[in-house]
């Protein structure tokens, strides 16, 4: 059984047989720079002290200091913590941002936390690894499981450790610390910009119809952004279910039954059904959004698939051998490293923005947001026409061109 990471360096093997590169550079690549594990017992509310396992990976800085999220989640582990950074490395370069990737991670199920029990961990996370991150070093971010709360308590701690306010430490904060307007939505936002971009291309009109599996943030971000443009959201799913409706939600009932605690709320409304979670794949629709979790469309289930596009917002949640199934059913596949960089690219514009002491208003950022997708959204699709091969392919042809020439540039002990 092929794991998280080793499906995403045998991508980046594939694509690297699209360019001359030095032997040396894959075999970099093929470990991370850092892996750093700990234990963080924390008090909880009832006396008692439990212990969590804890993980932060640089896997790459030769574009720049590492860049990363945190996740808070029950089925975290080395594995996919070291994948996860490899593609951060490959998203940051995509996007020509100057960082590295990186990734952490705790061992935990969020839910079963109290707050003040969140707050322990997230501040006990920080000074078991004060010494890997930083503002010029390691800057991580909110993920699956954790948000700009614990962003704030994670900068506050920092602070502390290190004797000075250091809001570029940490991105993903509330603005009131320092965040960046327009890092809420930053995610589907910048899948939303390509989408528009390259609507004319991928054949989308007004009207199609999309399903969105993973109705968190991104999910429900990205589900106003296309209703708002005139596309049909006509199916759903979350945690505790799915729902379908045919002729298309009304996005501010679905929006509601969310905030009620789970969208199957809305099933018994007027043409809207309760389907099986794992039968949203299969719905009919043009365009399918991933904003689960990994490993999510497989050989299994892959030709299930009916629409003609799908959107990865999650991270790796097609497997590669599901690609090959819908490479054959010519499916486009809007990949990872490209559709969800949105978060990392405004998480780069609220680093600057600590740095330099300044604040964009709204309008700049997604403005410049806008422009960073549709630029990098070209040069992948510049990539994929010249050389024929996968969006995918192309994004990583992209990346691993970038890190080449960092590489490259600092010298032959690099290698």
């Amino acid at each position: 059984m092929f794991t998280l990471f080793d499906n995403t360096l045998k991508r980046l093997i594939e694509a690297a047989e699209h360019l001359d590169l030095d032997p040396g550079f894959l075999e970099k690549l093929k470990n991370a720079l850092e892996m750093t594990q700990a234990r963080l017992p924390i008090r909880m509310d009832d006396g008692s002290t439990k212990s969590f396992l804890a993980f932060r990976c640089r896997y790459d800085d030769s574009l720049g200091p590492t860049k990363g999220g945190i996740r808070f989640h029950q089925q975290v582990n080395g594995d996919e913590v070291m994948a996860l950074a490899l593609m951060m490395t490959s998203k940051c370069a995509v996007m020509d941002l100057p960082f590295g990737g990186a990734k952490g991670g705790v061992k935990v199920d969020p839910h079963s936390l109290s707050n003040m029990e969140h707050e322990s961990l997230s501040r006990a996370y920080v000074r078991a690894f004060a010494h890997v991150i930083g503002p010029d070093r390691d800057i991580p971010a909110p993920d699956v499981g954790t948000n700009e709360k614990t962003m704030a308590w994670m900068m506050d701690e920092y602070s502390t450790i290190v004797g000075k306010r250091t809001p570029a430490v940490i991105t993903g904060k509330p603005v009131a610390l320092g965040g960046s307007l327009g890092r809420d939505d930053a995610t589907a936002r910048g899948a939303y910009n390509i989408i528009q971009h390259k609507a004319r291309t991928l054949g989308l009109k007004r009207g199609a119809r999309v399903a969105i599996q993973g109705f968190g943030n991104a999910g429900m971000h990205m589900a106003q952004l296309v209703a708002a443009d005139g596309y049909k959201i006509v199916a759903v799913s979350d945690s505790k279910g799915a729902v379908h409706a045919p002729a298309g939600f009304d996005i501010g009932e679905l929006l509601a039954a969310k905030r009620c605690g789970r969208v199957i709320n809305m099933a018994g409304s007027a043409g809207v059904s309760e389907i099986p979670g794992d039968e949203l794949l299969a719905v009919d629709c043009e365009v399918l959004v991933l904003a689960a979790l990994e490993n999510m469309v497989h050989k299994g289930n892959a030709e299930s698939i009916t629409a003609r596009l799908i959107v990865e917002l999650a991270n790796g949640p097609v497997t590669p051998e599901a690609d090959e199934v819908l490479k054959a059913m010519n499916v486009v596949i809007l990949p990872d490293i490209l559709a969800n960089a949105g978060g990392v690219t405004v998480s780069y514009f609220e680093w600057v923005q600590n740095r330099e002491g300044d604040r964009w208003t709204l309008d700049q950022v997604h403005a410049r947001l806008k422009t960073a997708m549709e630029r990098e959204a070209d040069a992948v699709w510049t990539y994929a026409r010249e050389k024929n091969i996968t969006l995918r392919t192309a994004a990583y042809v992209l990346a691993l061109s970038r890190i080449a020439a960092a590489m490259e540039a600092l010298g032959t002990d690099k290698f």
